[in-house]
């Protein structure tokens, strides 16, 4: 999970790449870069760290044009070193940056074809590195004298025929403009953006339709699977489908957790998705459990308080604030290891125990993963009084990793891996717990564009749309198990 944003602009567009990082920070806060054309010059900063930290003054005044994509970055397997920050760059052809969101699965493969074939040297084990290599040779085989928009999407066709894996991917070629592309399932999201100034029409693509909001961008639509989108160093807009017709299948769980509720993603809202999610929810446990005695519904701040609120109203229970949320404290789902998630919890958040005391209260998240946070958190409520602590998940059971760019942890370190609901119930501590029905969640989503025929589920159903070679998941268990990150940064 990563944010990425590129702008063509008329005027100077450092610091409004800046303002869009800064509100996709929510998808990652490991590391952040912004890369601009200035004249013959691409103009390159970028460290680890958030936004606001990577980035002074100083940094800010040298990155002058009026053309440039920013990134901010979590680490996925495999790349959570410093020097993975992103964009990347390399000056053959003609001089690229890269930026990508996502995760490819054929990147050992590729990896090899770089250079046993291409004559490319990867110097990194990040697979946006592979794939900006890929990109580069595509275009390398082009026609020099002259790169045209045609040879431009001829390029990408390749590196669609060569990549497997879910990918939004943001290119500045020196000399030429911005080009983007999503993978042929559209299973990382991309947006694309317009606004008209009193100097011209200048276009925005982005991760997240939110980024436009801060900056003034109208939503223009999603860049479809796919699809590549050049816009030209004067501004023009030239799009094709680079890729034969494949099963389109948007990712879930930005739904249910990635994305901000005010964020639309395949002209979906996700505020309202979120909303239908709670909905299902709520009829579940009218139909499992009607004479349930809840007394409250208490969201786990921030992102479930959607899902709680429209829960609480179908069950006609108060739905009250029962934790406070210190927000200088990251994202415990995307801290790099197991201790750090651990020690976050109780700093970042805090029980309210009038709320608690005597009550039966059902805690409502957007989804339960290795669920540590989860069982400290139904302590937390007991510690406050709870006299019981159902648990719902506005999801389904997460038994599966995901392998097309959100970097959850291996299957053994998922709590219902192999486990049915009552084990993890008991794991958890909770009196009850409930899931989300797949079907149901499926339907909370689709039920804003019906015609979105199919997602991919593979972190619920183990289905992978875009199909793992045999001893794919076994590379992904050694490379994302907390033991194996922490080897790695104390290597």
């Amino acid at each position: 999970m990563c944010g990425i944003i590129g702008i063509v602009g008329t005027t100077e567009v450092a610091s409004a790449l800046y303002d869009g990082l800064t509100v996709l920070q929510h998808r990652g806060q490991d590391a952040a870069g912004i890369v601009t054309v200035d004249g013959a010059h691409l103009r390159l900063h970028k460290g680890n760290g958030l936004v606001r930290d990577v980035f002074n003054q100083n940094a800010m005044s040298r990155l002058g044009g009026s053309i440039g994509i920013g990134h901010c970055r979590y680490p996925t397997a495999g790349s959570d070193n410093a020097d993975e920050a992103q964009p990347f760059y390399v000056n053959s052809p003609y001089g690229i940056a890269f930026a990508h969101n996502g995760n490819l699965v054929n990147t050992e493969a590729l990896r090899r074809e770089m250079f046993q074939d291409d004559r490319r040297h990867i110097n990194t084990d990040s697979d946006s590195e592979v794939l900006l290599n890929v990109l580069a040779h595509e275009l390398q085989i082009q026609d020099r004298m002259a790169l045209t928009p045609d040879q431009i999407f001829k390029a990408v066709a390749g590196v669609h025929a060569r990549s497997r894996g879910g990918y939004a991917c943001l290119a500045l070629i020196q000399g030429y403009g911005l080009l983007a592309f999503r993978d042929p399932h559209g299973i990382r999201p991309l947006v694309l953006g317009e606004r008209v100034t009193p100097e011209g029409r200048e276009y925005a693509v982005a991760s997240e339709s939110v980024a436009f909001d801060v900056l003034g961008f109208k939503r223009v639509r999603d860049v479809a699977p796919g699809e590549a989108v050049y816009i030209t160093v004067d501004g023009q807009l030239h799009a094709r489908r680079c890729a034969e017709t494949a099963v389109h299948a948007p990712c879930i769980f930005e739904y249910v957790y990635l994305a901000r509720p005010d964020s639309m993603i395949e002209d979906v809202s996700v505020y309202k998705a979120r909303l239908r999610m709670g909905e299902k929810l709520a009829e579940k446990i009218k139909r499992e459990c009607p004479d349930h005695g809840i007394d409250a519904v208490i969201p786990i701040p921030d992102t479930a308080r959607t899902a709680a609120s429209s829960l609480a109203g179908v069950l006609g229970v108060p739905f009250r604030e029962g934790f406070v949320k210190n927000r200088y404290v990251g994202r415990t789902f995307i801290m790099p290891g197991q201790g750090d998630r651990v020690k976050s919890v109780r700093r970042k958040l805090n029980a309210i125990d009038l709320e608690f005391r005597n009550k039966t209260v059902l805690l409502v998240d957007d989804s339960i993963v290795r669920g540590t946070t989860s069982k400290q958190i139904i302590q937390m409520a007991r510690d406050a009084g709870a006299k019981k602590v159902y648990f719902a998940s506005a999801a389904p059971p997460v038994r599966y990793p995901n392998v097309y760019g959100i970097d959850m942890p291996s299957a053994s370190e998922l709590v219902a891996a192999g486990k049915s609901e009552k084990e993890v119930e008991q794991l958890l501590g909770a009196d009850w717990l409930i899931y989300q029905d797949l079907d149901d969640l499926v339907w909370a989503v689709q039920d804003g564009n019906e015609e979105l025929k199919q997602f991919d589920t593979s972190c619920f159903s183990g289905e992978y749309v875009t199909g793992l070679d045999q001893d794919y998941l076994q590379q992904i268990e050694m490379l994302r198990s907390d033991d194996a990150k922490a080897a790695r940064r104390s290597a």
